[in-house]
Protein backbone atom coordinates (compact mmCIF):
# COMPACT_ATOMS: atom_id res chain seq x y z
CA UNK A 1 0.00 0.00 0.00
CA UNK A 2 1.26 3.22 -0.97
CA UNK A 3 1.98 6.11 1.87
CA UNK A 4 0.06 9.54 1.26
CA UNK A 5 2.45 11.54 -1.04
CA UNK A 6 1.85 14.75 1.25
CA UNK A 7 3.10 14.40 4.37
CA UNK A 8 3.81 18.14 6.92
CA UNK A 9 6.63 16.35 8.78
CA UNK A 10 8.36 15.75 5.46
CA UNK A 11 7.80 18.77 4.53
CA UNK A 12 9.07 20.49 7.56
CA UNK A 13 11.96 18.55 7.05
CA UNK A 14 12.89 19.81 3.92
CA UNK A 15 12.30 23.41 4.98
CA UNK A 16 14.67 22.61 8.42
CA UNK A 17 17.65 21.29 5.82
CA UNK A 18 17.22 23.95 3.01
CA UNK A 19 17.54 26.68 6.19
CA UNK A 20 20.42 24.12 7.43
CA UNK A 21 22.33 24.28 3.96
CA UNK A 22 21.69 28.01 3.54
CA UNK A 23 23.53 28.68 7.10
CA UNK A 24 26.49 26.61 5.95
CA UNK A 25 26.67 28.41 2.44
CA UNK A 26 25.58 32.03 3.68
CA UNK A 27 25.95 32.15 7.32
CA UNK A 28 25.81 35.98 6.56
CA UNK A 29 22.45 35.99 5.84
CA UNK A 30 21.36 35.37 9.19
CA UNK A 31 23.22 37.05 11.65
CA UNK A 32 26.01 40.03 11.33
CA UNK A 33 27.91 39.08 14.16
CA UNK A 34 31.18 37.40 13.61
CA UNK A 35 31.69 33.64 15.48
CA UNK A 36 34.74 34.77 17.07
CA UNK A 37 33.45 38.50 18.30
CA UNK A 38 34.65 38.20 22.13
CA UNK A 39 32.71 41.18 24.40
CA UNK A 40 34.53 40.62 27.96
CA UNK A 41 31.69 42.84 29.34
CA UNK A 42 28.90 40.85 28.32
CA UNK A 43 29.51 37.65 29.12
CA UNK A 44 27.11 34.98 30.16
CA UNK A 45 24.02 36.83 29.15
CA UNK A 46 20.97 35.40 29.38
CA UNK A 47 18.60 35.20 26.08
CA UNK A 48 17.61 39.10 25.30
CA UNK A 49 16.87 41.25 22.41
CA UNK A 50 20.35 42.11 22.16
CA UNK A 51 21.40 38.43 21.93
CA UNK A 52 18.57 36.28 21.21
CA UNK A 53 20.25 33.07 22.16
CA UNK A 54 22.68 35.07 24.91
CA UNK A 55 25.97 34.85 25.12
CA UNK A 56 28.91 32.48 26.12
CA UNK A 57 31.85 32.65 29.05
CA UNK A 58 33.73 34.83 26.24
CA UNK A 59 30.96 37.48 25.24
CA UNK A 60 30.44 35.89 21.81
CA UNK A 61 26.91 36.00 20.57
CA UNK A 62 25.82 32.11 21.20
CA UNK A 63 22.97 32.39 18.29
CA UNK A 64 26.25 33.97 15.77
CA UNK A 65 28.02 30.87 16.45
CA UNK A 66 25.15 28.30 16.27
CA UNK A 67 24.61 29.66 12.93
CA UNK A 68 28.28 29.65 11.93
CA UNK A 69 28.42 26.05 13.42
CA UNK A 70 26.59 24.66 11.21
CA UNK A 71 28.79 24.69 8.28
CA UNK A 72 31.91 22.58 10.19
CA UNK A 73 29.14 20.73 11.22
CA UNK A 74 27.05 19.77 8.05
CA UNK A 75 30.57 19.28 6.38
CA UNK A 76 31.60 16.52 8.58
CA UNK A 77 28.86 14.28 8.10
CA UNK A 78 28.19 15.49 4.59
CA UNK A 79 31.95 15.14 3.33
CA UNK A 80 32.08 11.53 5.28
CA UNK A 81 28.92 10.28 3.64
CA UNK A 82 30.00 10.97 0.44
CA UNK A 83 33.64 9.92 0.49
CA UNK A 84 31.85 6.50 2.20
CA UNK A 85 29.48 5.97 -0.76
CA UNK A 86 32.84 6.95 -3.64
CA UNK A 87 34.69 4.66 -2.03
CA UNK A 88 32.03 2.11 -0.83
CA UNK A 89 30.92 1.78 -4.40
CA UNK A 90 35.04 1.51 -6.04
CA UNK A 91 35.86 -1.56 -3.77
CA UNK A 92 32.57 -2.74 -4.38
CA UNK A 93 32.60 -3.00 -7.98
CA UNK A 94 36.36 -4.09 -7.59
CA UNK A 95 34.71 -7.04 -5.03
CA UNK A 96 32.12 -8.02 -7.36
CA UNK A 97 34.15 -7.46 -10.76
CA UNK A 98 37.62 -8.54 -10.20
CA UNK A 99 36.94 -12.39 -9.94
CA UNK A 100 36.82 -14.82 -6.89
CA UNK A 101 40.30 -14.06 -5.47
CA UNK A 102 40.28 -9.86 -5.33
CA UNK A 103 36.12 -11.14 -3.56
CA UNK A 104 37.88 -12.58 -1.33
CA UNK A 105 40.48 -10.53 -0.55
CA UNK A 106 38.31 -7.44 0.12
CA UNK A 107 35.94 -9.34 2.08
CA UNK A 108 38.42 -9.75 4.40
CA UNK A 109 39.57 -6.87 4.90
CA UNK A 110 35.85 -5.57 5.05
CA UNK A 111 35.58 -7.84 7.84
CA UNK A 112 38.14 -6.45 9.44
CA UNK A 113 37.24 -3.27 9.21
CA UNK A 114 34.05 -3.94 10.63
CA UNK A 115 34.91 -6.15 13.42
CA UNK A 116 36.30 -2.84 14.60
CA UNK A 117 34.03 -1.07 16.79
CA UNK A 118 33.33 2.75 15.10
CA UNK A 119 35.02 4.65 17.61
CA UNK A 120 37.68 3.02 18.17
CA UNK A 121 38.67 2.89 14.41
CA UNK A 122 38.16 6.76 14.84
CA UNK A 123 39.96 6.83 17.48
CA UNK A 124 42.89 5.11 16.28
CA UNK A 125 42.90 7.34 12.64
CA UNK A 126 43.02 10.47 14.52
CA UNK A 127 45.67 9.43 16.68
CA UNK A 128 47.96 8.54 14.11
CA UNK A 129 46.86 11.20 12.15
CA UNK A 130 45.90 14.32 14.77
CA UNK A 131 43.46 16.20 15.56
CA UNK A 132 41.27 18.57 13.55
CA UNK A 133 38.31 18.34 10.42
CA UNK A 134 39.94 16.67 7.99
CA UNK A 135 41.47 13.62 9.88
CA UNK A 136 37.54 13.15 11.96
CA UNK A 137 36.18 12.83 7.87
CA UNK A 138 39.01 10.10 7.23
CA UNK A 139 38.45 8.30 10.16
CA UNK A 140 34.26 8.34 9.81
CA UNK A 141 34.77 7.54 6.50
CA UNK A 142 36.53 4.66 6.83
CA UNK A 143 33.80 3.26 9.69
CA UNK A 144 30.83 3.54 6.98
CA UNK A 145 32.96 2.05 4.01
CA UNK A 146 32.64 -1.15 4.82
CA UNK A 147 28.65 -1.20 5.07
CA UNK A 148 28.15 0.70 1.58
CA UNK A 149 30.95 -1.67 -0.21
CA UNK A 150 28.83 -4.64 0.97
CA UNK A 151 25.79 -3.62 -0.29
CA UNK A 152 27.22 -2.32 -3.29
CA UNK A 153 29.13 -5.35 -4.16
CA UNK A 154 25.81 -7.13 -3.71
CA UNK A 155 23.98 -4.88 -6.22
CA UNK A 156 26.76 -5.34 -9.02
CA UNK A 157 26.47 -8.88 -8.49
CA UNK A 158 22.50 -8.80 -8.86
CA UNK A 159 22.80 -6.21 -11.80
CA UNK A 160 25.86 -7.51 -13.97
CA UNK A 161 22.74 -10.13 -15.32
CA UNK A 162 20.51 -8.39 -16.11
CA UNK A 163 19.75 -8.28 -20.05
CA UNK A 164 20.69 -4.34 -20.60
CA UNK A 165 24.27 -5.71 -19.18
CA UNK A 166 24.03 -8.67 -21.77
CA UNK A 167 22.70 -6.17 -24.89
CA UNK A 168 25.74 -4.01 -24.61
CA UNK A 169 28.18 -6.51 -24.05
CA UNK A 170 26.69 -8.27 -27.10
CA UNK A 171 26.89 -4.92 -28.80
CA UNK A 172 30.62 -4.86 -28.53
CA UNK A 173 31.04 -2.48 -25.35
CA UNK A 174 33.98 -3.08 -23.24
CA UNK A 175 34.16 -4.22 -19.61
CA UNK A 176 35.01 -1.21 -18.43
CA UNK A 177 31.94 0.89 -21.05
CA UNK A 178 29.40 -1.74 -19.35
CA UNK A 179 30.81 -1.36 -15.74
CA UNK A 180 30.91 2.76 -15.83
CA UNK A 181 27.82 3.22 -17.72
CA UNK A 182 25.36 0.82 -16.69
CA UNK A 183 26.41 -1.14 -13.62
CA UNK A 184 27.54 1.34 -11.40
CA UNK A 185 24.96 3.54 -11.60
CA UNK A 186 22.09 1.20 -11.12
CA UNK A 187 23.79 0.05 -8.25
CA UNK A 188 24.63 2.94 -6.38
CA UNK A 189 21.50 4.79 -7.53
CA UNK A 190 19.17 3.13 -5.10
CA UNK A 191 21.77 3.47 -1.88
CA UNK A 192 21.48 7.09 -2.57
CA UNK A 193 18.44 7.97 -0.12
CA UNK A 194 20.50 5.57 2.28
CA UNK A 195 23.57 7.45 2.28
CA UNK A 196 21.38 10.54 3.23
CA UNK A 197 19.39 8.90 6.09
CA UNK A 198 23.62 8.39 6.99
CA UNK A 199 24.50 11.89 7.22
CA UNK A 200 22.59 12.32 10.21
CA UNK A 201 24.12 9.85 11.94
CA UNK A 202 27.19 11.14 10.90
CA UNK A 203 26.18 14.52 12.14
CA UNK A 204 25.91 12.93 15.50
CA UNK A 205 28.80 11.04 15.44
CA UNK A 206 31.13 14.39 14.44
CA UNK A 207 29.55 16.45 16.59
CA UNK A 208 29.99 13.77 19.57
CA UNK A 209 33.65 13.20 18.88
CA UNK A 210 33.92 17.00 18.48
CA UNK A 211 32.89 16.81 22.16
CA UNK A 212 35.91 14.91 22.83
CA UNK A 213 37.93 17.48 21.70
CA UNK A 214 39.56 15.44 18.18
CA UNK A 215 37.42 17.40 15.31
CA UNK A 216 37.23 21.45 14.60
CA UNK A 217 39.95 23.06 17.62
CA UNK A 218 38.91 26.21 19.23
CA UNK A 219 38.00 28.77 18.38
CA UNK A 220 35.89 27.27 15.43
CA UNK A 221 32.30 27.65 16.24
CA UNK A 222 31.34 23.88 15.66
CA UNK A 223 28.23 22.62 17.61
CA UNK A 224 30.07 19.85 19.28
CA UNK A 225 32.72 22.06 20.33
CA UNK A 226 30.46 24.49 21.39
CA UNK A 227 28.61 21.75 23.77
CA UNK A 228 32.08 21.07 25.31
CA UNK A 229 33.00 24.28 26.44
CA UNK A 230 30.01 25.08 27.75
CA UNK A 231 29.95 21.78 30.36
CA UNK A 232 31.60 24.47 33.09
CA UNK A 233 29.21 27.14 32.61
CA UNK A 234 25.34 24.80 32.21
CA UNK A 235 24.48 25.45 35.12
CA UNK A 236 24.44 29.31 35.70
CA UNK A 237 24.28 29.66 31.17
CA UNK A 238 21.95 26.81 30.61
CA UNK A 239 21.50 28.70 26.67
CA UNK A 240 25.29 27.90 26.10
CA UNK A 241 24.12 24.00 25.85
CA UNK A 242 20.48 23.75 25.37
CA UNK A 243 20.91 25.67 21.89
CA UNK A 244 24.21 23.81 20.21
CA UNK A 245 22.36 20.63 21.11
CA UNK A 246 19.09 21.96 19.81
CA UNK A 247 20.98 22.43 16.40
CA UNK A 248 22.59 18.97 16.59
CA UNK A 249 18.74 17.71 17.23
CA UNK A 250 16.71 19.36 14.62
CA UNK A 251 19.92 18.77 11.92
CA UNK A 252 19.76 14.41 12.86
CA UNK A 253 15.98 14.55 12.64
CA UNK A 254 15.56 16.36 9.48
CA UNK A 255 17.76 14.99 7.71
CA UNK A 256 16.81 11.49 8.65
CA UNK A 257 13.73 12.42 8.14
CA UNK A 258 13.83 13.35 4.51
CA UNK A 259 16.85 10.41 3.68
CA UNK A 260 14.10 7.47 5.35
CA UNK A 261 11.38 9.67 2.76
CA UNK A 262 13.72 9.14 -0.39
CA UNK A 263 14.44 6.00 0.55
CA UNK A 264 10.51 4.96 1.31
CA UNK A 265 10.03 6.86 -2.48
CA UNK A 266 12.73 4.92 -4.50
CA UNK A 267 11.90 1.61 -2.94
CA UNK A 268 7.58 2.99 -4.12
CA UNK A 269 6.23 3.17 -0.97
CA UNK A 270 5.67 6.62 -1.29
CA UNK A 271 2.55 7.30 -3.94
CA UNK A 272 4.45 9.72 -6.38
Amino acid sequence: MAITRWRPGVALAAVSCALLLLAALAPGLFTGTGPDAADPASTLLPPGAAHWLGTDENGRDVYSRVVHGARPSLLIGLSASVLALAAGTVVGVVAAQGGRAADQVVGRLLDVLMSVPGVLLVLLVVAVLGTGTGNLVAGLTLVTLPGYARLVRAEVLRIRGAQFVEAATVLGWSRLQVVLRHIVPNAVGPLLALATVGVGGMIVTGSALSFLGLGPQPPTAEWGAMLAGSGDYVDVAWWTAVFPGAAITVAVLAVSALGQWLQDRAEGRVAR
